[in-house]
């Protein structure tokens, strides 16, 4: 990996340079001053988000290319780690429900990421930002959703080799096209574990309100906390609730310790985003809930695994015989 990060090519080269890395998947050497004019010089105005690294900003390439460019706000060790890991990551998926890599840029005191932008943002500006208003997420969009990031989960989780965990699955890390397919993204925070290490104990990244219990009490990761999270953002996408919202007071409230009382008495009708107003699949609602709730359970090796949520979300019925208890026993 080291060698494909060895050079930048110039700011006075008017196009970057095509990489071809021992996946064989080709990347765009993008130089800064491609992507300075892209996106207008990282004006305001082309800013999509911004987080702990840095910030996304939209731009268009000269041969009209619509991209998104992550720039790094500093150049510090732990920003260098999460670029070198996220690309690294880039480089050995490749899944129609993760979000790959166009290209990069580095240079002396800079790092930029390049990725296709996604013309309908993120989760997190249909269900509690920008969108939220226009209920865009109809029930067939938001099934569609879960599906294909769990897919996009279970591919990291079972398919790639060495297994990848996210550990930051969350609204704002899945992207959707114009088709509102899913992508998940940014895996700046990502580990590799080894052909057969069942978890790790590690310093906790992640985002509050997503996180396993086991992750962000003892940083032991496995690939259960991507599945609690993904339980978390499931009930989420169902509910339009956040995953901790505020009470009067002061106090705050998880989304389980709300959706939990409703649950239990079977008012599975309660839980559902009223900005659907009535238009959901009730058997699909009630087996949707039940994943979700599998998925956040507080012992890791009793959640499913993520191809036995694909399997569950699409409708086949329960946890697969044989296949329950692998979470952290891998």
């Amino acid at each position: 990996m080291g060698s494909t990060f060895s050079c930048c090519g110039s700011d006075k080269e008017d196009k970057g340079v095509s990489v071809v890395t021992p996946g064989n998947t080709t990347w765009r050497m993008f130089t800064y001053k491609e992507l300075h004019t892209a996106t207008n010089g990282f004006c305001d105005d082309n800013k999509l988000g911004e987080g702990g690294f840095g910030s996304v900003y939209w731009g268009k390439t000269g041969d009209g290319l619509q991209i998104a460019v992550k720039k790094l706000k500093s150049m510090t060790s732990k920003a260098e780690m999460e670029f070198a890991v996220e690309v690294e990551v880039l480089g050995r998926v490749r899944h129609k429900n993760l979000l790959g890599l166009r290209g990069y840029c580095v240079g002396t005191d800079q790092r930029l990421i390049v990725y296709d932008y996604m013309p309908n943002l993120s989760l997190l500006s249909h269900l509690h930002g920008q969108f939220a208003g226009e209920v865009q997420l109809d029930w067939k969009k938001r099934m569609k959703i879960a599906i294909g990031s769990a897919e996009g989960i279970s591919y990291l989780h079972h398919e790639v080799t060495p297994h990848i965990i996210h550990r930051d699955i969350k609204a704002s890390n899945v992207l959707l096209d114009s088709d509102f397919e899913p992508l998940v993204a940014d895996f700046g925070f990502a580990k590799l574990i080894p052909e057969g290490v069942s978890h790790m104990t590690t310093r906790v990244k992640g985002t509050l309100g997503y996180l396993a219990p086991e992750y962000a009490m003892w940083g032991k990761v496995s690939d259960g906390c991507d599945v609690y999270s993904f339980g978390i953002l499931l009930l989420e996408l169902l509910t339009g609730r956040k995953p901790i919202e505020k009470l009067p007071g002061g106090v705050k409230r998880s989304i389980t310790e709300w959706a939990e009382p409703l649950v239990a008495r079977g008012q599975f009708k309660d839980l559902v985003d009223p900005k659907l107003r009535g238009n959901f699949d009730e058997n699909q609602l009630k087996q949707a809930i039940s994943v979700a709730c599998l998925c956040v359970q507080s012992e890791p090796e009793k959640r499913p695994n993520m191809k036995e949520v694909v399997y569950m979300l699409k409708g086949y019925g329960r946890r697969r015989q044989g296949s329950s208890g692998e979470n952290g026993q891998r």
